[in-house]
């Protein structure tokens, strides 16, 4: 197994912030790990066990880390579990394999038989927010309602981005801080999360495979309640094209088109328990 991060220093100085904001935060949870044949998956669960089941799936580049304060709020009402994708830089094995064919489906589908969870609510954030559809799409009976925030595989990525970055980055520290600004839809970022999304930055090598997008007929199977979060200020993704093809396919789900949100600030927790329930 080839690691994802580009020294073991690195590893170890991502995990160890993961591990303190971990326990920093005010929020009640459990940590444990789940085996599957895809590797050990590491998840984060929260709320009593008798709730109805909640899963979140983060992005690319990231972790579970972004979800401690909505789990807080997702927790009084869910069994939330929050689970760390294979292949990301989290605390799950670092095993990549392709993003085109089930592996990721199945992955998810046994995480859930380990879990005890026949059916639940999914939540996704731009490539969680895929990994959600792609196991909809295969398992549709075991996904109760779906919360799609700013997904991958829909519309269009927007070529320009790759540029912007390598641009950005040219120019040094305030230069990255200015991209992670844009990314966030010219919002302010915690400086916490500024400063370990930096880190991750630093240390994790990005995937490289293109993000497959969904066939017409595999989005059709979506029929389990739908909500999609686009930002008009999205620069990674054409989240006008998101919504139009997720609406024209799909006229059972509720679209949001959020005018002043960027890729990785739509996850409006208020709307989304509004919506929920």
């Amino acid at each position: 197994m080839n690691s994802v991060f580009k020294t073991e220093a690195g590893r170890k100085a991502v995990i160890k912030l993961y591990d303190e904001f971990l326990q920093k935060s005010a929020l009640a949870y459990e940590k444990f790990y789940v085996n599957t044949r895809y590797g050990k998956t590491f998840i984060i669960a929260s709320g009593e066990k008798s709730n109805p089941p909640l899963i979140l799936l983060h992005g690319s580049g990231m972790n579970s880390v972004m979800w401690l304060r909505d789990i807080k709020e997702y927790s009084k009402t869910y069994r939330v579990y929050a689970i760390d994708m294979l292949g990301e830089p989290g605390k799950s094995d670092e095993n990549r394999s392709s993003l085109s064919g089930p592996c990721y489906a199945e992955w998810i589908k046994e995480v859930f038989e380990n879990l005890s969870v026949e059916r639940a609510n999914i939540i996704g954030i731009s490539l969680g927010a895929w990994l959600a559809i792609k196991f909809s799409v295969y398992y549709p009976e075991m996904v109760t309602k779906l919360v799609l925030l700013c997904p991958s595989g829909v519309g269009p990525q927007k070529k320009a981005f790759i540029f912007k970055a390598l641009i950005h980055g040219i120019l040094g520290e305030k230069g990255i801080d200015k991209l992670y600004y844009k990314v966030n839809g010219n919002q302010p970022i915690p400086e916490e999360m500024l400063k370990y999304q930096k880190l991750i930055g630093r240390h994790f090598n990005y995937r490289r495979e293109s993000i497959p997008i969904f066939s017409d007929d595999e989005l059709k199977l979506l029929t389990m309640p739908t909500v999609l979060f686009v930002g008009e200020k999205d620069i990674m993704l054409h989240s006008d094209k998101t919504a139009r093809r997720l609406s024209s396919l799909l006229p059972h789900a509720e679209i949001n088109l959020l005018p002043e949100a960027g890729h990785s600030n739509v996850n409006d927790i208020s709307k989304i328990i509004e919506w929920l329930n």
